[in-house]
């Protein structure tokens, strides 16, 4: 009986403690306000916070979703591989023909409204302040020689469509005389080689040819006699000039030790007397009518040797044994270009005359007298003796100045005061030494 009455007090005892539990838990005590119970470690009250909703998975639907516009993305041009040095060449190659072409039309053009065509066809000043205005422009590594030889052949083919002309000039090909002849004209004429000196004066003085060149004076050997005596024969004048430095090369087919005979016109021997005499004594010195001329027998003869120019030895296959053998480095010759043109006046001329004068003592100083006292330089001056039983010289004189200036005008009106025979044989623009 007391077991029972022990279970059932710790029964009701119990049953009393679980609900007390049960109402503390429901309704917690409070003291002013705040409450008494300590909250749990495990459970806090976190302020309520705005959250993104979490992006929900794209669920495959019936209809397809709309594709979303890219951004457009700025445009990146593409660098060209660079091209190779012959692709380069040829583009530039054709570059230049379409340039060449432009240059030659309008230079056609030009010449056919000019007021006087003829004139325009030739033009040496002009062509000289070209040449100058492009060595100036050139930096090379191009020499001005091969400049100008470019934009002549575009200058004398273009020239060539408006008129053909005739050059005479003392041949044969690759002469000293051609090589003046082609950097005057150019290869647009016809230039035409003939056997003399004199049949370049008689050519032009019948017609047959435009313009004639030949060698009027060297700067080692002086006058060249054929043509001087040619201006007193034939009414021509001078209308321009050439003048280039001249340098000689011994040229062959064997070697310098075979070398028994060496051909060439008698100025050039005797521009390079004393290279010969020192470096080629055993060989023997055989005169010809010209340096092209020497070239073809020293091609077609052993042991035979030429003085003449590299375009010579490159036209007749020969071998330059030694080169520049002239004795004076500064070796020029002048070219005269003979016609019937009167040359205006450039500012930079110069005029020759033929002067004869009373055979007398004083007669020559006095003829002098009339240039220093008008202040005119003379450039040369050369005399041989006349023709026939006459007594006394004829005298070729070269002086700064043209027909048209008043000081020349002067000089040339005192000179006929004393003169037996005056001719103007023409005033003509000076050339620069081309090389």
């Amino acid at each position: 009986m007391a077991k029972k009455t022990r279970s059932g007090k710790r029964g009701v005892a119990s049953k009393k403690a679980s609900k007390k539990s049960a109402s503390a838990k429901k309704k917690p005590s409070r003291v002013k306000g705040r409450s008494t119970a300590k909250p749990r470690a495990s459970v806090k009250k976190k302020k309520p916070t705005t959250k993104k909703p979490a992006a929900k998975k794209r669920v495959a639907s019936k209809k397809p979703a709309s594709p979303r516009k890219k951004p457009a993305e700025p445009t990146v041009r593409k660098r060209e591989p660079a091209a190779t040095p012959e692709v380069e060449m040829k583009r530039l190659q054709r570059e230049m023909v379409k340039l060449a072409n432009r240059l030659a039309t309008l230079t056609t053009r030009q010449i056919e409204k000019s007021s006087d065509p003829h004139r325009s066809l030739f033009d040496p000043r002009g062509d000289d302040d070209l040449w100058q205005s492009l060595e100036s422009a050139n930096s090379g590594p191009l020499p001005q020689s091969a400049v100008r030889s470019l934009i002549r052949g575009v200058l004398s083919a273009a020239r060539r469509e408006v008129k053909t002309q005739r050059v005479a000039y003392l041949g044969p090909p690759y002469s000293f005389t051609h090589l003046a002849a082609m950097e005057r004209f150019g290869d647009g004429p016809d230039l035409c080689p003939v056997n003399t000196i004199a049949t370049v004066f008689e050519e032009v003085n019948r017609g047959h040819a435009n313009y004639g060149i030949v060698p009027i004076e060297n700067s080692t050997d002086g006058r060249v006699v054929d043509t001087l005596d040619m201006f007193t024969r034939l009414p021509l004048r001078i209308c321009g000039e050439v003048q280039i430095s001249v340098h000689h090369n011994l040229l062959a087919r064997c070697s310098r030790g075979e070398i028994t005979e060496i051909y060439s016109k008698p100025q050039a021997l005797s521009q390079c007397r004393d290279w010969l005499a020192r470096s080629m004594p055993q060989s023997r010195l055989i005169e010809v009518t010209s340096t092209s001329t020497a070239a073809q027998l020293a091609r077609d003869k052993h042991g035979a040797a030429a003085v003449a120019s590299r375009q010579a030895a490159i036209e007749y296959d020969l071998q330059i044994v030694a080169d520049n053998i002239e004795d004076n480095a500064n070796n020029v010759t002048r070219f005269a270009i003979i016609g019937d043109e009167v040359s205006k006046a450039s500012g930079k001329d110069r005029t020759a005359l033929l002067l004869q004068i009373p055979h007398k003592p004083g007669s020559l100083t006095d003829a002098l007298s009339a240039f220093k006292k008008n202040k005119i330089n003379l450039t040369w001056i050369e005399s041989f003796p006349l023709r026939g039983p006459e007594s006394g010289y004829l005298f070729f004189i070269d002086f700064e100045g043209h027909v048209t200036d008043a000081g020349t005008k002067r000089t040339l009106e005192e000179l006929k005061e004393l003169a037996v025979r005056l001719e103007v044989l023409g005033s003509y623009p000076r050339s620069e030494i081309y090389s």
